[in-house]
C-alpha cells in the first residue's frame, strides 16, 4: 500500500481531498498546526516520519494582498518549502503532485494560457508561486506541476462563493468587478483531477466514487498541467450565476442589484490579471475528457453547502 502525504488539509482543496484518495493508499494529512510550512526543519521532519511515496503538496500561502506587505513570508511558504518538499521527495524516490496558479501569467493575453507560455507574476503572491514552480522543477526528477485558478469549495475558509452569499444576503446592492476574466473551479472537480494523477503514478485501484473507467490508461508524465473547469467568465457574471443558483435552492438572497465596476474602481494592493483563463487541452488529453463546465461545478458546491446548513 502506498504512503502518500497531503499537506494542507484545513484548507478547501486539501479537505476535500482526504476522503477522495483514501482508495489509493494510507493518507497521513497535515495541516499548519502538524506542519508550518514556514519552518524548514519541520518539514524535513515530518517527510522523514512518514516516509511517503507520494507527497501532494496542496497548502500554500493565498492572502494575495497581504503578500505585498508579508513578501517573506510568502516566499518561505509559497517557495522554499515547496523546493524542500521536492528535495525530501527526491531524497526518498517519490512522487510529487504541487499545486500552482494562473498568478504566474500577467493576464496580458486574450487566449487561454498554454503551459508553454511565458511566465510574468505581476504581483508577490505570484511570484512567490513561481518561485515555488521553479523549486519542484530543479529538486525533484517525479514531479507534476497542477496550476489552477478562482478555486471554491464548501469546506475550508472563506472564498469567493462564500464571500458572495453572506454579502448577498446582508445587502440589496453589491459592486463586482466586470473586467477580470477567468474560470471559476470547483474544489470537487479539481480534486478529483489529483486523485486520476495520484492513481497514475501509485497504480491503485480508484474508488467508485472517482468514476473512472478501470481499463483507462492514463498517462501523465513529469511536468506541468492546467485543470480549470471549462468556460470562462468575469467575476461580475460569476456573482449573477451565483445568486441565481442559490435563489433555486432556498438560500437567503437579499440582494437586488450587482453593479458591475472595474478594476480601478476596486483599488486593492496586488494588482489581479486581466485575463486568467488557463488551457486545459493538455490534461484533457491524457484523461479523455474536458474539465466539467464552471456552472455544474457552481451548482454541486452550492448543494454542497446547503447540506451542510
Amino acid at each position: 500500500m502506498k504512503r502518500i502525504l497531503l499537506t494542507g488539509i484545513a484548507g478547501q482543496l486539501g479537505y476535500q481531498l482526504q476522503e477522495i484518495l483514501d482508495p489509493l493508499g494510507e493518507v497521513t494529512g497535515v495541516d499548519r498546526q502538524s506542519l508550518d510550512l514556514a519552518q524548514p526543519d519541520k518539514i524535513r521532519k515530518v517527510i522523514s516520519e512518514v516516509k511517503p511515496d507520494l507527497i501532494i503538496n496542496a497548502a500554500a500561502y493565498t492572502a494575495v494582498d497581504k503578500a505585498e506587505t508579508e513578501t517573506e513570508l510568502a516566499n518561505l511558504i509559497n517557495g522554499t518549502a515547496p523546493t524542500i518538499i521536492a528535495q525530501e521527495a527526491q531524497r526518498l524516490e517519490a512522487d510529487l503532485i504541487h499545486i500552482s496558479t494562473d498568478y504566474v501569467f500577467d493576464g496580458r493575453k486574450n487566449t487561454p494560457y498554454t503551459e508553454e507560455d511565458t511566465l510574468n507574476p505581476i504581483n508577490a503572491y505570484g511570484q512567490s508561486k513561481l518561485l515555488g514552480e521553479e523549486g519542484v522543477r530543479q529538486k525533484c526528477d517525479r514531479h507534476i506541476i497542477l496550476r489552477t485558478a478562482w478555486v471554491y469549495g464548501a469546506y475550508g475558509k472563506g472564498n469567493f462563493v462564500k464571500t458572495m452569499l453572506r454579502l448577498g444576503a446582508e445587502r440589496e446592492e453589491l459592486r463586482v468587478v466586470v473586467d477580470q476574466v477567468g474560470s471559476p473551479t470547483w474544489t470537487g472537480d479539481l480534486a478529483h483531477s489529483i486523485a486520476m494523477i495520484a492513481a497514475n503514478f501509485s497504480n491503485a485501484q480508484l474508488g467508485d466514487n472517482i468514476n473512472l473507467d478501470q481499463d483507462a490508461k492514463l498517462s501523465f508524465s513529469t511536468g506541468t498541467y492546467h485543470f480549470t473547469n471549462s468556460g470562462a467568465i468575469s467575476w461580475y457574471d460569476f456573482a449573477i450565476a451565483i445568486f441565481e443558483e442559490a435563489q433555486q435552492l432556498g438560500f437567503p438572497v437579499k440582494v437586488k442589484r450587482v453593479v458591475p465596476i472595474t478594476t480601478t474602481e476596486y483599488p486593492t494592493p496586488a494588482k489581479r490579471p486581466a485575463y486568467s483563463v488557463l488551457s486545459s487541452k493538455k490534461i484533457s488529453v491524457v484523461l479523455g475528457t474536458h474539465p466539467p463546465h464552471w456552472r455544474q461545478g457552481l451548482r454541486q458546491m452550492l448543494k454542497q453547502l446547503y447540506c451542510q446548513q
